[in-house]
Order: structure tokens, then C-alpha cells, then sequence
């Protein structure tokens, strides 16, 4: 997902991302304490004096501390007197934020963990304050065992089990459909239709 503040006024990171699209910025790390937020960030640039510009064009002083700089990379920690909106949305939806956040062309990107109430809840409360929203992309996570049939589950466990899966076979088909106690054909039969939702499962976002 990825947001950003409300108009084409904008402050901070977003401004700075804009303003150089070329270099790269990411919030690797952000902490609630005194009121304020505690916010270490990289920047990937050929021009250190990017950051000097972050604080150059703040309304007010902001405590910082560069913590490593060489001629392509700069880790500065620094604490903003608030907690900005998309934090305080997410911590009140009930989320916990996911770093490192990405800064693009104005943007903040970021994964978000959680339930479709949560999400909705966030999208809500951080477009109460005039945030742009939007989501990219959503990936269900599906617990494996729910995939297969209890029956299709024994009999793609006990082929892992007796080595049919393994290379060289610890065993044949027919051998695996005695243990069973089924014919060759059924065994072969359970086994596709297992393995074929485990296939289309497994590569389904990636043809998508």
C-alpha cells in the first residue's frame, strides 16, 4: 500500500523524495517516545547534502544525528516533536507498522500485515486527516492444510514419509497404494489431485 499528505504541499521525507526521484529513501525504523516519533532513515544518494535539506526546510529545528555517511549512502537517526498521522492511524487501527517503509516520488510505501477489518479501520482513520490512499496489491495467506482433502492430506503425507517424492523413489507407486490399501490406480489418482492444487496454489500469484 502507499500513502501520502493531503495537497502538493509536502513536508519531510515526502518532499525530499519528490524533489530527488532519482535517489533512493527508506524509513528503516520509527519509535513513539515523549510525544514525538524517533525515525532512523537511509538515503541512497550521490549528494549527501539531501539530508541537510530534509532538516533545511523544517519549520522548526529537528534533533538529528547522522550515524554513517559515505559517497553513496547516508543512515540518519532524527525526532520529530509529533507523532505524524500514519503512525498514530496505524497504531490506533490496532496494526503494527512493517519496516523498512519506502519513499517514492512523494509516496510512503509499505507492507501491511493483517485482517481486512484492520485494514479497512486504517484506510478510514487515514483519510480522516486528508491522506491519500491506495492499495497495490493484497495476498491472502491460506493455511496449507486447508488445501487438501483430509484424504488427499494422508496420502500426500505418507509419500513424503516412505520416500516417494524423493529422488532416487524410496518407493513405487504400487508399493505406497499397499500400504495404503488401495489399488495403483486410486493412489495415483489422490496423489494429482493433490499435487495439482499444491502447484496452482503455490504459482498462483506469480502467473497472475
Amino acid at each position: 500500500m502507499r500513502f501520502r499528505p493531503p495537497g502538493d504541499h509536502l513536508g519531510g521525507p515526502f518532499r525530499i523524495s519528490a524533489e530527488y526521484p532519482d535517489d533512493e529513501f527508506r524509513i528503516l525504523s520509527a519509535y513513539p517516545h515523549d510525544g514525538g516519533l524517533l525515525v532512523i532513515m537511509e538515503a541512497r544518494t550521490a549528494d549527501p547534502t539531501v539530508v541537510d535539506d530534509l532538516f533545511g526546510g523544517a519549520p522548526a529545528p529537528i534533533s538529528h544525528e547522522v550515524l554513517h555517511a559515505d559517497e553513496q549512502t547516508v543512515l540518519v537517526q532524527f525526532s520529530l516533536p509529533f507523532v505524524p498521522p500514519p503512525y498514530r492511524a496505524v497504531l490506533s487501527s490496532g496494526n503494527l507498522p512493517q519496516f523498512p517503509h519506502t519513499l517514492e516520488d512523494g509516496w510512503m510505501v509499505c507492507e501491511l500485515t493483517t485482517s481486512q477489518e484492520r485494514l479497512s479501520q486504517f484506510r478510514d482513520e487515514l483519510e480522516a486527516t486528508g491522506f491519500a490512499f491506495q492499495v497495490d496489491w493484497v495476498r491472502q495467506s491460506v493455511d496449507p492444510t486447508n488445501l487438501l482433502t483430509d484424504r488427499q492430506r494422508r496420502f500426500a503425507t505418507a509419500a513424503i514419509e516412505r520416500g516417494y517424492y524423493d529422488t532416487p523413489r524410496g518407493c513405487s507407486l504400487t508399493d505406497l497404494a499397499d500400504d495404503l490399501g488401495v489399488s495403483k490406480s486410486t493412489a495415483s489418482v489422490v496423489l494429482h489431485r493433490a499435487e495439482e492444487t499444491i502447484v496452482k496454489e503455490f504459482f498462483t500469484e506469480l502467473v497472475e
